[in-house]
């Protein structure tokens, strides 16, 4: 009797089949090729630190602004002119030579006298004689152009004998006019006339000797008025003319006379 059992295989059990995959289960994020093995780590976004995400503060906070500056103080009033016709001076001038004080002030300490200019001799015989103003220390003249009369002549007067004391005195020459000579007074003021006649083109009524003193004879304008060119302008008169003038030129027995031989 054949004895089958023995020939009889076991039964295979059945293979084991992988679960079916949950639809609402996300894929696992793919490693980023930064994150391999050797190559360095992203920088993380600004603002996080590690990997709690917390922020940054020091990075994420504003720069405070630049406080503005204080204002400026508003600038203090500047000096101004106060009238003098109360001072000694002015009013023993005015008391010695009626009419010649036409107005006074005085600013920063300095005394200015406005004399007319009919009275500007006796005004400068008295300061001479009388109050010890014997030194003229400058003459000479502002151009105003727009205004009439258009030119000041100023003169600066010094006392030794008064502790060093100065006075100004101004007066006031239309265009065309004529300013009266102080010569006779001070004869340092013959030089000082004749460049404010040279250069401003002012005459001075009784100069000794009027006549230009830096420009030549024939020069056209005035150097120092308002309206000259800056560039200045051609004359037509020759600065080394062929022949001087009688009495021109260098003398004979001049030692600085170059002879070419």
């Amino acid at each position: 009797m054949t004895d089958e059992t023995n020939d009889t295989k076991p039964p295979v059990p059945p293979e084991p089949q992988a679960p079916a995959p949950d639809a609402a289960a996300k894929p696992a994020p793919a490693r980023p090729a930064a994150a391999a093995e050797g190559a360095p780590a992203a920088p993380a976004p600004a603002g996080v630190t590690g990997a709690t995400g917390n922020t940054g503060a020091a990075a994420a906070a504003p720069k405070p602004a630049a406080p503005k500056p204080p204002a400026a103080p508003p600038k203090p009033a500047g000096p101004k002119p106060t009238d003098a016709s109360d001072k000694p001076l002015v009013k023993a001038l005015a008391e010695a030579v009626p009419g010649a004080v036409a107005a006074a002030s005085e600013f920063v300490g300095e005394l200015t006298i406005d004399v007319p200019p009919e009275k500007l001799v006796d005004a400068c015989r008295h300061l001479c004689a009388r109050e010890s103003f014997t030194y003229l220390v400058d003459l000479t003249a502002v151009d105003w152009k727009e205004r009439k009369p258009r030119f000041d002549v100023v003169l600066w007067l010094h006392s030794f004998a008064r502790g060093n004391e100065r006075v100004r005195l101004r007066v006031a020459v239309g265009e065309g006019e004529s300013c009266p000579s102080v010569t006779g007074v001070w004869p340092a003021a013959n030089w000082l006339e004749r460049e404010v006649f040279d250069l401003y083109g002012v005459p001075f009524g009784g100069h000794p000797d009027l006549r230009r003193i830096l420009t030549w004879d024939g020069f056209q304008g005035h150097p120092l008025r308002k309206d000259f060119p800056v560039e200045g302008i051609d004359t037509g008169a020759a600065i080394y003319p062929e022949a001087y003038p009688e009495g021109g030129g260098p003398g004979g027995k001049d030692p600085n006379r170059k002879v070419l031989s």
